[in-house]
């Protein structure tokens, strides 16, 4: 939406951002069958810029899980209006912590 842009008329990284950490959220609430919360984002790269009416993907990968912690790659992809090709616009790692009902670190759940 237009609220959503910069000064150049481009759709607002922080915006781009937030919809990542949803995917990403996604993501880790699957994982650890439960509340998880981002702890860090790490090596977000804005490749390209998205147009007001452009068509965004996101898409999370789980990279890795620790203990408690999560890592998960999210690539944003966008197409434009009236194409029909698409191309990775931003990436980012995502780290997130499984929380309890207290909001305090736990275990996140084997798998298998």
């Amino acid at each position: 939406m237009p609220a959503d842009t910069n000064p150049a008329g481009d759709i607002f990284g922080g915006w781009l951002m937030s919809q990542m950490d949803l995917a990403a959220g996604s993501v880790a609430a699957r994982v650890a069958r439960g509340r998880a919360a981002t702890v860090a984002v790490d090596g977000i790269r804005f490749h390209k810029p998205v147009a007001v009416g452009d068509e965004v993907s996101l898409y999370g990968k789980l990279l890795k899980v620790g203990h408690s912690s999560m890592q998960i790659k999210v690539r944003a992809w966008h197409r434009a209006r009236c194409s029909t090709a698409s191309e990775v616009v931003t990436e980012a790692i995502f780290t997130f912590v499984a929380i309890d009902d207290s909001g305090q670190p736990r275990p996140v759940p084997q798998t298998g």
